[in-house]
């Protein structure tokens, strides 16, 4: 399995990372599936494992069953729904609203072969050790660019985050490939908050924007997605938050920057 320590002592697990598709990429023949906007989950055997290498208390119920095998996937409810999701994930004593959670499958880790085969070595413990709450993602074959593009389409329109493109015949690896790639309506990355700017107007006296280094090549000021509890109670100085932006200005910066969420692995 791969896992690496923690500074708090918990196992960490080392995950595929997605790239950034481009347009016009060559990915005809690659699988395509829908991008869930869920909470990021390993199952190492034995217990739930969120991104930041903290252990995820689920409850007995929904761990009971799960095979003795890695599993690695999105722990989701329905689209766009994530705060609600890491407000379930994130108590300490689970409550009866996990109900509503399922274990959505995108990889089996360490397993032999390409995407499909290792998925297959899921669906086989499935079919003889049935888990309504646990789901194989579906993944479809693209036909063409223009396949492509209708079902990106389609599942934005619906509220999707995007989509997941995954080499076939790829072996099974950690880190940030070029062989599984992510179709967002934006894009998102991290920043680490190093300062605040005043409000003006009717946010005197509020935080107006949040002064953020991002991959120590420039500061970024974001203020649009703050909400007015966040803009009292601000991310602090040295947490890192995730933010959304719509393409790259011709200096290389971030257009129309928004706020999302502090960044999970802190919360979690």
């Amino acid at each position: 399995m791969n896992f690496i320590a923690t500074s708090a002592g918990a196992e960490k697990p080392k995950m595929l990372l997605l790239e950034t598709y481009q347009e016009n990429q060559a990915v005809i023949g690659w699988w395509m599936s829908e991008k869930l906007d869920g909470v990021r989950a390993n199952w190492n055997g034995k217990v739930l494992i969120s991104r930041g290498g903290h252990k995820i208390h689920a409850p007995d119920w929904f761990l009971a069953g799960l095979p003795p095998f890695e599993l690695d996937g999105e722990l989701w409810t329905q689209r766009q729904d994530f705060e609600n999701v890491v407000s379930i994930v994130r108590q300490q004593q689970p409550d009866d609203r996990w109900h509503a959670v399922s274990y959505q499958i995108f990889e089996v880790p360490n397993q032999p072969g390409g995407l499909v085969e290792r998925l297959t070595v899921l669906k086989a413990y499935l079919a003889k050790h049935p888990l309504l709450h646990v789901q194989i993602i579906p993944q479809t074959r693209i036909k063409s660019e223009a396949h492509l593009k209708a079902e990106f389409e389609r599942l934005t329109a619906m509220g999707a985050e995007g989509l997941v493109l995954r080499a076939p015949n790829q072996l099974y690896e950690t880190g940030r490939s070029d062989q599984a790639l992510k179709m967002k309506a934006y894009e998102d990355d991290e920043c680490l908050v190093v300062g605040y700017k005043p409000g003006k107007g009717k946010i005197t006296g509020l935080v107006g924007a949040l002064r953020c280094d991002w991959q120590g090549k420039m500061r970024l000021s974001i203020g649009s997605g703050l909400s007015l509890q966040g803009r009292k109670h601000p991310p602090k100085i040295g947490q890192w938050i995730t933010f959304k932006y719509y393409g790259l200005t011709g200096s290389g910066k971030p257009r129309f920057p928004v706020f999302m969420r502090v960044r999970l692995d802190q919360e979690l």
